[in-house]
């Protein structure tokens, strides 16, 4: 079975998404959006049938002390590296730098990645049981990071899987 890279992160906003303390943010979604869309190795993304991304609720354990409520971002990836190629870019990165200008630090993990039958649509409460497991248990096959990844479930691999490297550290060892 052919498999492919489900990710979800959530954000605890500082204020409303139509508040001018989040304009800046707001105004960079549809661009950041578009360069994922535009990425190579993206499959798909969670948003409403009009395209908003920030509409999608969950998560509302976490929204406690979010004057501005939870958002989430949920999308599939062909592989981590796809993935890492999009979230460290230039772009990208320009937009997680001020990340602490809309939205609070979360205490618990707030991202966790898991790998999906290609075909298969994630939805938020699988999302949210990946994000309980990662919080309860740690990087594992179940639920990891970027940063301590598993390889995709192979049948010929059965007990052969570990962790990975990040893609940071691979490209730095050469391993990529």
């Amino acid at each position: 079975m052919d498999h492919v890279l489900a990710q979800i992160n959530v954000g605890r906003l500082l204020a409303p998404m139509d508040s001018p303390m989040i304009a800046d943010f707001a105004a960079a979604l549809d661009p950041v959006n578009a360069l994922a869309d535009a990425a190579p190795g993206f499959v798909w993304r969670l948003q409403t049938e009009d395209g908003n991304a920030t509409a999608v609720r969950g998560f509302e354990q976490d929204a406690e002390g979010a004057p501005g409520g939870i958002i989430i971002n949920m999308s599939v990836w062909e592989s981590v590296e796809a993935l890492a190629a999009f979230v460290y870019s230039d772009e990208h990165r320009a937009v997680l730098r001020r990340r602490r200008e809309w939205f609070s630090r979360m205490r618990d993990a707030y991202a966790a990645l898991w790998w999906i039958p290609r075909g298969h649509v994630p939805t938020v409460g699988e999302a949210e049981d990946r994000v309980r497991h990662l919080r309860a248990h740690g990087p594992a096959p179940r639920a990891f990071t970027l940063k301590e990844h598993f390889p995709p479930p192979h049948p010929q691999a059965a007990g052969k899987r570990g962790t990975r490297a990040s893609p940071a550290t691979a490209a730095r060892n050469g391993t990529l």
